[in-house]
């Protein structure tokens, strides 16, 4: 019995330690759902608090939002309906344009140059994405680095402030 609340113990405080060194200095209600350095979240990641978006210089494609963390590059999807509620990238789609999402409960934020409305919606996997001016944001999972706007194809769009 000794050993069991031991280990019970020591799982809680193994827990807390790892809580507390996941935000990457921000405290839990201001960190960012944010990639990898090597790759985007995948799409049923969730996050680990309230995402901020800022507006970015990034190369040919201009000033352009990005998320406040990491640097990388948001896009829309032009098949989503603005102010529907709803994502019309799901499946192995959300695969390659994984959505910005943030926890339940927690308000994405605008940072610098942010002129627009962010708020979210409910995935149809339950989890909450972040959307601009009523339409949702998504990684691009072969961006790797801060900068990168690889993900400009036809119905795809770096979102302008």
């Amino acid at each position: 019995m000794r050993s069991y609340a031991r280990i019970v113990g020591s799982l809680f405080i193994t827990a807390a330690l790892v809580a507390g060194c996941s935000s990457t200095g921000a405290s839990p209600s201001t960190a960012i759902q944010a990639p990898a350095s090597a790759a985007p979240p995948a799409a049923s990641a969730p996050a680990e608090g309230a995402a901020t978006v800022e507006a970015k210089p990034v190369g040919a494609a201009g000033t352009v939002l990005v998320d406040g963390d990491d640097g990388m590059t948001v896009y829309t999807f032009t098949k989503d309906t603005k102010d529907s509620g709803k994502s019309a990238c799901s499946g192995d789609c959300a695969v390659t344009w994984p959505p910005l999402t943030v926890a339940a409960g927690a308000t994405p934020t605008g940072g610098t140059g942010v002129t627009g409305t962010l708020a979210t919606i409910t995935r149809d996997d339950g989890t909450l994405q972040v959307t601009y001016n009523g339409l949702p944001l998504y990684y691009f999972k072969n961006d790797k680095a801060p900068g990168d706007a690889n993900g400009i194809y036809q119905n795809w769009e770096a979102v302008k402030p």
